[in-house]
């Protein structure tokens, strides 16, 4: 669960680098040393141009010196004599011992700076993002819309997470996603998000009723953009075409559906799964009618089409209007992708890939 402070002010998070505390104060610490090694090093190689009141002056003596100058303590019991010894300490030691100050107080200075930058890029990254991608839940559907998306072609930098757990935020930011911290349901949340130049919003919430709010949050703030939203009942899939959503997916209700076709038909679920999987295998891909086919049948595609969409319908290819492709139709075309890794993996409770015992229990 998130605080009431993170409820009230969402925050946006951008993937960075993160270094632990104790690599930071070890980094300072090996740069503080190497200026105080360094300082020494120097007035030892010059020692005959410095004073000492015992009237000696040694390797100790030079890092003594190195030590309290450094630190601008300053006792005053070892000083620069010579022209050379003075020029030194005006050209070398004073910018180290200014560098030295920095490191001592990087903390306070790495907070102000980190805030500077955080703020800086913020600011960067409002001005960039446009007609880019708004995730609101990054749940296991959220991360399979992702993991989809990517597939697919789209960058990192252009999809937005929106969650009100901060350690699933954490999670996507460490994947390199942008993300936002809080309720999607708020307007203020999702304009964080840059909703309202946003080119698509996936809704993948853990409750229909949060996806109907978001759905009708992000309609009022963005009429234009496309809303494609997961539902677990089937029954709420009409309420949040009513309330703005473009496409809906019931989430519970494919699964079932893919369960059913595995029992019967585990060769044609293998297949149904490797196209839902992005860039392996088997792919759906929607496109345009080139020029060459316009006028043609769809069985003259030369990569295999299964549908076309036109004037916003889907026309399976046996209907009789795909004899004749016309321009401005879209086709969905099945393309070669990666080999997938697994390969004959077994889909039927391990007796091998598409082997089932025949009807009556029989083996």
């Amino acid at each position: 669960m998130f605080d009431e402070v993170s409820a009230r002010e969402p925050r946006v998070l951008l993937p960075s680098a993160k270094v632990g505390p104790l690599r930071a104060v070890l980094h300072r610490l090996g740069i503080a040393l190497a200026l105080v090694l360094a300082v020494g090093t120097a007035v030892y190689l010059d020692r005959s141009g410095y004073r000492d009141i015992d009237g000696s002056m040694g390797l100790l003596d030079a890092f003594y010196y190195a030590t309290v100058t450094m630190s601008t303590t300053g006792y005053g019991d070892i000083v620069p004599v010579s022209h050379v010894a003075r020029l030194v300490n005006v050209v070398f030691i004073t910018p180290a011992r200014v560098l030295f100050l920095i490191v001592l107080i990087g903390t306070t200075l790495e907070v102000l700076a980190e805030r500077t930058r955080t703020d800086w890029r913020l600011s960067r990254w409002r001005e960039r993002m446009h007609d880019h991608i708004v995730v609101a839940g990054y749940g296991t559907k959220g991360r399979s819309a992702i993991r989809t998306l990517l597939g697919a072609g789209e960058s990192p930098e252009s999809i937005v997470v929106v969650d009100p757990d901060p350690a699933k935020i954490a999670e996507a930011t460490g994947a390199g996603l942008a993300g936002v911290v809080g309720d999607a349901t708020r307007s203020k949340v999702l304009l964080r998000a840059e909703a309202d130049r946003a080119r698509e919003i996936v809704i993948a919430a853990h409750r229909d009723d949060t996806a109907v709010l978001i759905t009708l949050t992000a309609r009022q703030l963005n009429p234009k953009v496309g809303i494609h939203a997961a539902v677990r009942e089937s029954e709420n899939a009409p309420l949040l075409l009513q309330s703005g959503a473009d496409h809906v997916i019931t989430s519970s209700e494919a699964a079932g559906r893919l369960l059913g076709i595995t029992t019967t038909q585990p060769h044609v679920s293998e297949i149904m799964e490797d196209l839902l999987e992005q860039g392996t295998g088997m792919d759906l891909v929607e496109r345009e009618v080139t020029a060459a086919e316009t006028g043609g049948p769809i069985g003259a595609v030369a990569e295999p089409a299964i549908a076309v969409v036109r004037d916003g319908r889907m026309l399976p290819y046996s209907d009789p209007a795909c004899a004749r492709l016309i321009e401005g139709d879209r086709l969905v075309v099945v393309r070669a992708g990666r080999p997938r890794a697994a390969q004959g993996r077994a889909l039927t409770g391990g007796r091998g890939r598409g082997s089932r015992p025949p009807a009556g229990g029989q083996r």
